[in-house]
């Protein structure tokens, strides 16, 4: 679909591969590093992945290492931003919430800062991947993880209007078509995915989102061997409203860079026009649009 116009005055966002370990003061400064390269390069937004704070050897781990938004962890990263003056998607933090006295459970909380450091948007995952995969072994996110009570409507930024999401949420169509609905422009998936499900699902499942929902797909991605437990497959990419990758992350920890043309969207949207074209009287709302 050769309609985009190009050009250096497009926004560029910048998408962050780590490999996160129980390591939080290590793990910092590799974010960091990755997200002054990303201001240096005009980046005016950079993704990180989920679990970019950490990712830990088991359950107990996680909440001993967990904090609240307003701890020392969200301070240095809102330090970052308004020193790098670019947006950041912090794609995973493991929030302590304010019922945490009551249920010592955390939050899988994704939290969009802008250029001031300010905290603009929350998302708080809402699909739990309690799951068993032959060769990957089991992952039960809810031993330590409260899901989401809601979805967050899509946030204004430099680049576009974003709906929050996390990893295994992209299983889910009806919450990218209720983000799609309620305006967004680019949806963001920031993930750990797994080295069985990640091969044979990740990219299809990236690309199927974009085009069902005629919006950029931008999933940061964990890699690598964090510890002697856990393994993540990497390829963080961004994916454009025709279902092309346009950015990938190569190997190991790094980032990739692409534009963001939303004239191209909208060009798109006119041109196939499949919410205009939905029979809802037939088979329902997939995803109804947020109040």
């Amino acid at each position: 679909m050769a309609i985009s116009s190009s050009s250096w005055e497009l926004p560029l966002v910048a998408v962050c591969q780590v490999t996160s370990t129980p390591d939080k003061p290590e793990n910092f400064k590799t974010c960091a590093e990755l997200v002054r390269e990303a201001a240096r390069l005009g980046a005016c937004l950079a993704f990180l992945p989920e679990a970019f704070d950490f990712i830990a050897r088991d359950p107990a781990e996680t909440l001993r290492l967990s904090e609240p938004l307003g701890g020392n962890l969200l301070g240095e990263y809102t330090q970052l931003a308004r020193e790098c003056g670019l947006w950041l998607s912090l794609g995973g933090f493991h929030e302590r919430g304010q019922d945490w006295e009551q249920t010592q459970k955390i939050y899988n909380c994704h939290v969009l800062l802008n250029n001031e450091g300010s905290v603009v948007a929350t998302y708080r995952k809402t699909h739990l991947c309690d799951v068993e995969i032959p060769g990957q072994g089991p992952m039960r996110e809810s031993n330590s993880t409260i899901p989401g009570p809601s979805l967050e409507s899509p946030v204004s930024t430099p680049a576009g209007k974003i709906g929050l999401a996390i990893c295994y949420d992209m299983r889910f169509p009806e919450l990218s078509l209720a983000l799609a609905q309620a305006g967004a422009e680019i949806l963001t998936y920031p993930s750990a995915f797994g080295s069985v499900t990640g091969p044979a699902h990740w990219e299809v499942l990236l690309r199927a989102r974009a085009i069902e929902t005629q919006c950029y797909v931008v999933a940061a991605a964990q890699c690598g061997r964090h510890h002697e437990k856990r393994a993540s497959y990497g390829h963080s990419m961004v994916v454009d409203p025709w279902g092309t990758v346009v950015a990938r992350c190569s190997e190991g920890p790094g980032l990739c860079l692409a534009r963001i043309d939303l004239n191209y969207l909208r060009q798109l949207r006119q041109h196939l026009p499949v919410f205009q074209h939905r029979r809802p009287d037939l088979y329902g709302s997939l995803g109804h649009p947020l109040s």
